[in-house]
């Protein structure tokens, strides 16, 4: 039997930061521009929510199936340890992106149909980022994926249900969010490079090489910084408050660029989720207050 505490770990909750990071960003610029539809940004958070737990279980089924976690540096996973069969992992991914759509199709049927299909698309990555003949995270784009689905479409969408209008300062948080979203995945891929090589998982870690990984990675972070002034210049010079995520950012950038490797680089990731969520914190707070 698996237990729950299994499942917990499978769902991988040290994700969930990039998953919470863009509603409460995208919300921020909804209230700034117009309002913040708060039901609407309930809704947003349990797409989006239940879209990561879905990628991570998807991910889990997939890469288990094919060995890719057969020798692991990190987290435990459910098919890859044998704790839960692949069909029970894989229902529960499938299940999770069931909650997704339902919460989709009530702002889709409150905002635009035409967001539905948007959903269908945001499902469909989230499956062939590891699964079907062909997953593009195998291909060296899953870094690309999730820089538009969980920087730019999550906050753009978000900020859409609620306002109704196109917003040039949500494309800007969403450029934010999404660098920050993309280093937790070049962090994970850094750390996995030996592994990935040896089961020919082709990710853009493995085809840059571990140094220039590294310089993406702080590259990501500098971007993530940037997309705060340019927010700021949008919206109002308090949302600068938002540079103090760097706090959070840089002792996880000097580990990765001092060249932490294996299960060092495990801190990273929870390091590297923290500074994502405090990055949308402090740009969605001074934009609430002054909405």
């Amino acid at each position: 039997m698996t237990s729950s505490a299994d499942w917990l770990a499978g769902a991988r909750p040290r994700t969930l930061p990039a998953a919470v990071a863009p509603v409460l960003a995208g919300t921020g610029v909804a209230a700034y521009v117009d309002e913040a539809v708060w039901w609407k940004a309930l809704l947003a958070l349990v797409v989006s929510l239940a879209l990561q737990v879905g990628v991570n279980y998807a991910n889990d089924y997939s890469d288990g199936v094919r060995g890719t976690d057969a020798d692991r540096v990190g987290p435990m996973r459910l098919v890859g340890s044998g704790a839960a069969s692949p069909r029970a992992v894989k229902t529960a991914a499938f299940a999770a992106f069931g909650v997704a759509a339902a919460a989709g199709l009530v702002l889709a049927a409150t905002t635009a149909w035409w967001l539905v299909a948007v959903g269908l698309v945001c499902v469909v990555a989230a499956w062939f980022y590891t699964g079907g003949e062909k997953p593009y995270g195998y291909l060296g784009l899953g870094e690309v994926m999730v820089f538009v689905f969980f920087g730019l479409v999550a906050v753009v969408g978000t900020t859409f249900v609620q306002t109704e209008t196109w917003e040039w300062p949500a494309l800007y948080a969403g450029v934010g969010v999404g660098a920050l979203a993309c280093a937790i995945l070049v962090a994970n891929n850094l750390r996995d490079i030996p592994t990935d090589t040896v089961s020919g998982k082709r990710t853009l870690a493995v085809r840059l090489g571990d140094e220039r990984t590294r310089s993406v990675y702080a590259f990501l972070v500098l971007v993530a910084a940037a997309a705060v002034v340019a927010v700021a210049v949008a919206t109002t010079w308090w949302a600068l408050v938002g540079l103090g995520f760097l706090a959070r950012a840089l002792p996880p950038t000097r580990a990765v660029l001092g060249g932490a490797t294996g299960p060092a680089l495990i801190p990273v990731l929870a390091a590297t989720g923290a500074a994502e969520l405090i990055w949308s914190v402090l740009v969605a707070v001074p934009l609430l207050l002054l909405g």
